[in-house]
């Protein structure tokens, strides 16, 4: 079994980490993990300022790494709905986990960001 190594280059899981670390894929993995199913008009209500074209892009990118699944009915108008698969489903923590560090930590890294900003500014 090959060993996988993300600071090794050219290794995929650097792929994954990407992937699973965009802002638009844990918003949907959270969203999905919150709520449960969901057609992609809710999901796009949900996820206020994502284009149509990025959430179609970023759930495709996910179903295809196996984390959601995509349903279709066959109705007119089609409907479509999206839900975490089981190896989606392991995610749920820890992508919970770096929300809730976010939040609790946003003051202090906006403090973080004015100073820097500041200090950069005077030695220009």
């Amino acid at each position: 079994m090959p060993s996988f190594d993300p600071y090794e280059r050219g290794c995929p899981s650097r792929d994954l980490l990407d992937q699973i670390g965009s802002k638009w894929a844990v918003l949907v993995l959270g969203e999905l993990g919150r709520n449960g199913t969901s057609r992609f008009g809710r999901l796009r209500q949900a996820l206020a300022g994502v284009s149509e074209k990025m959430l179609t892009q970023t759930l495709r990118t996910l179903e295809r790494d196996g984390l959601v699944s995509r349903t279709v009915y066959p109705e007119v108008p089609p409907h479509v709905e999206y839900e975490l698969t089981a190896l989606g489903q392991t995610l749920r923590e820890p992508l919970k986990a770096l929300t809730e560090w976010s939040v609790l930590h946003i003051e202090e890294v906006i403090t973080a960001r004015e100073e820097y900003d500041d200090r950069t500014a005077r030695t220009r």
